[in-house]
């Protein structure tokens, strides 16, 4: 200011008009900096056109944390709540033979002492809220340990063979016979019996592990259908897409019973992993180019028909909160759904909640956590993406879009999602999307329901809030109200047309009417 006061009014003249000249300059880069970019997309629908089945097989099932935290309240008001919102029929989870639950034990002389006490309560709890096991057979008790060898997990669960494989056989006799003896063989011919959990991982202990888990597999399911011929088991259950092509040969080969075949994948696993090479695949990319891999290799085996099930599958199997936390979830599973369909029979999200300890007691609700649902009962955006989802209907129309699924459900309602996609990482644009109705007649109108930063989120006001690590009731509830779908609009369609604008990792569920 100073300087400015000496100088002469030449000078202080000069000095203003080059700022004012200067500033229109600067102020057109910054709006040139500031101006978002959006993409535009135009979408033809006919309505005519032929349709093909869809069937929901992304919400038929569902994994969650270990089978001891079946018997909390909290886990069974969240089973209830993604009940309601999808209709899902299974779940499954790790560890019903955990010593925890006091299933096996032997006495001084060694004899088997079974006690299905805890049992019972689980699977009593899952058919009054009309669910049904998904029956991962894991992991090894103590007593029937061969060697006392745990995975990494807080619960600490025994990955070791048994020391005496006749009596692995009687438990898993025992057990099958005991279920259908509670449930009866109408019931239990329904679930799903799968041997182990990623046994080409650290989950199986058996050296080498391929062929011991193959061991392990035959007399299991031998004796599953000495129980029953009309109970269903199948493997192999592993991590990255891997054995499966492999593990049906075996069982062709040596006329082992074999019902499905169970493998994993998660979005940020490598193509090292899944594939083989060097490749970089992308998370949006990943699940379902493993799905086309294990599509391709039951279909060229010598059991061409049998049912694939995803029994994971996730877009991390890290704890990102940017990623299972965030927004980018509902576009991501959209875009799953639509480059898997046709692939798989069954494929279960891990995990319905975050009532979940595989790496000790959750500390704050959003830690990255695998759930639809956090902490405290706080649903996620992932939460109402398949809520929304669920509202898509059981027949598929064509349709040129990366973008978009098109269905149309029994009494003729159409029903479409479109989708803002971007990784993570990326910033993303808004997207502009103009949808055309080909074979319409009379008024229409699009009911819009929505997913995305105000609409089905509570994470910003988790951010106003400071983000407490344990909220209070009353921010508990605040939580709650905002993380809930808000009414849909109401758009009357223009000449057969849609102008809809998404923001980045934005979904919308469009039903026409």
């Amino acid at each position: 200011m100073k300087m400015l006061r000496c100088l002469r009014p030449a000078y202080l003249l000069l000095l203003v008009a080059w700022i004012v000249s200067a500033c229109p300059i600067q102020a057109a880069q910054d709006q040139n900096i500031a101006e978002p970019v959006t993409q535009i997309e135009t979408i033809l629908i006919d309505t005519h056109a032929a349709s093909r089945a869809f069937p929901h097989y992304w919400e038929r099932m569902f994994g969650s944390g270990r089978a001891s935290l079946s018997l909390r309240d909290s886990y069974r008001r969240d089973l209830r709540s993604v009940k309601d919102a999808t209709g899902f029929g299974y779940i499954r989870f790790h560890a019903i033979f955990h010593d925890e639950l006091g299933l096996y034990d032997e006495d001084a002389e060694g004899k088997a002492v079974y006690n299905f006490s805890y049992i019972d309560q689980i699977y009593d709890g899952l058919i009054e809220n009309g669910i049904r096991p998904y029956v991962e057979l894991s992991f090894m008790p103590k007593k029937l340990a061969a060697e006392q060898v745990y995975q990494s997990f807080w619960y600490q669960p025994n990955v070791s063979p048994p020391k005496d494989w006749n009596k692995w056989k009687d438990l898993v006799t025992r057990f099958a016979q005991h279920l259908v003896d509670r449930y009866g063989i109408g019931e239990v011919s329904q679930w799903y019996f799968e041997v182990w959990n990623e046994p080409n991982l650290d989950f199986w202990a058996g050296k080498p592990a391929e062929e011991t888990y193959y061991h392990l597999y035959d007399v299991t399911a031998l004796a599953l259908k000495s129980v029953s011929p009309r109970l269903r088991v199948g493997g192999p259950a592993t991590a990255q897409a891997a054995w499966v092509d492999r593990f049906v040969r075996h069982d062709a080969e040596n006329n082992i019973p074999v019902d499905f075949v169970s493998t994993h994948v998660y979005g940020n696993d490598s193509a090292k992993d899944v594939f083989g090479s060097d490749e970089t695949l992308s998370r949006t990319q990943m699940v379902c180019r493993a799905a086309r891999k294990v599509h391709d290799q039951v279909a060229a085996s010598l059991r061409p028909n049998l049912p694939i099930i995803w029994s994971e599958y996730n877009a991390s199997y890290k704890n990102e909160p940017a990623v299972t936390d965030s927004l980018f979830m509902g576009a991501w599973l959209a875009d799953t759904i639509r480059q898997c369909d046709g692939l798989t029979d069954m494929m279960a999200y891990w995990t319905f909640s975050d009532v979940f300890e595989e790496q000790g007691v959750v500390k704050q609700p959003f830690y990255g956590g695998f759930g639809l649902i956090a902490e405290d009962g706080l649903p996620k955006p992932s939460f109402n993406a398949f809520k929304l989802l669920h509202r898509l209907g059981d027949e598929r129309l064509p349709v040129d879009s990366d973008s978009a699924i098109v269905t149309r459900r029994r009494d003729g309602t159409l029903v479409v999602a479109v989708w803002n996609l971007f990784l993570p990482e990326e910033t993303g644009q808004s997207k502009k999307f103009t949808i055309s109705f080909r074979g319409f007649a009379g008024r229409h109108r699009a009911v819009v329901y929505r997913l995305d930063d105000a609409h089905g989120s509570l994470l910003a006001a988790y951010d106003q809030m400071g983000k407490p690590p344990y909220p209070a009731q009353g921010q508990i509830a605040l939580l709650r109200r905002a993380g809930e779908i808000p009414p849909p609009e109401s758009i009357k369609l223009q000449d057969g047309k849609l102008a809809l604008s998404l923001p980045p990792q934005g979904l919308a569920v469009i039903e026409i009417r």
